[in-house]
């Protein structure tokens, strides 16, 4: 898997959030959404080793600890500001238009092309074949490890957070448009998809929600891009 490896998700509605998830997934919705690429799973230490190398920026933390610096691990330890930064290295290197993706896209990606789905491979958590589900985790699992969703695409539910373009507002659903939303960045928080390997469930629902402010590093926090069409 490079660091440029894609597939598409084609445009087309979808039913976002949940009825009974947490208020913030609520109501749900149907939105259309443009086609894009996305990333086949979250950006690894392998992938983020090389932009270091190529940009000469500080390394996160976590990144020479054991627990933390396996090559095909999720980078932890990334705030928005420096996932932002990789993806605009990568457009530069790659020329494609590179970015983080909207919840909206993050979530219509998650549900493979099925509307319903509680998680992306179905609605029984043990049935993913997720090796973190048989007890606790030090640490990201290595990406790539359980089977793909419908769209190909790995670690939609767990592994870590990974950071969305949008700025977090809980009641966001509301009101928000049924054309590719995206909700305004000035915000304290920024949203954030995806599963926790700190957490007590490391595998979570697809239309599950997490924020975090911008500048901040935690250990369970990484990224994946997406591709503009």
């Amino acid at each position: 898997m490079t660091a440029t490896k894609r597939l598409l998700v084609p445009e087309g509605t979808f039913l976002m959030g949940s009825k009974d998830g947490r208020d913030d997934e609520a109501p749900e919705r149907r939105l259309f959404v443009s086609a894009f690429e996305m990333a086949l799973t979250p950006v690894t230490n392998r992938d983020y080793r090389t932009f270091l190398e190529a940009t000469g920026s500080d390394p996160p933390p976590w990144w020479d600890d054991p627990q933390f610096n396996r090559q095909m691990q999720p980078v932890v330890g990334v705030n928005w500001y420096e996932a932002k930064a990789y993806c605009k290295w990568l457009s530069m290197e790659s020329g494609l238009a590179i970015r983080l993706p909207t919840e909206a896209e993050r979530e219509k990606a998650a549900r493979g092309g099925v509307d319903g789905l509680l998680f992306p491979w179905g609605n029984d958590r043990s049935e993913g074949g997720h090796r973190c589900l048989r007890g606790p985790l030090d640490g990201p699992e290595d990406v790539g490890g359980s089977a793909p969703n419908g769209y190909g695409l790995f670690n939609l539910a767990d592994t870590v957070h990974e950071w969305c373009l949008d700025g977090y507002d809980p009641n966001y659903y509301q009101n928000m448009p049924t054309t590719d939303p995206c909700a305004q960045r000035n915000r304290p928080r920024r949203s954030a998809r995806g599963g926790s390997w700190r957490h007590q469930w490391v595998v979570t629902p697809c239309a599950a929600r997490s924020s975090l402010p911008p500048e901040f590093h935690y250990s369970d926090f990484g990224f994946r891009w997406v591709r503009t069409l």
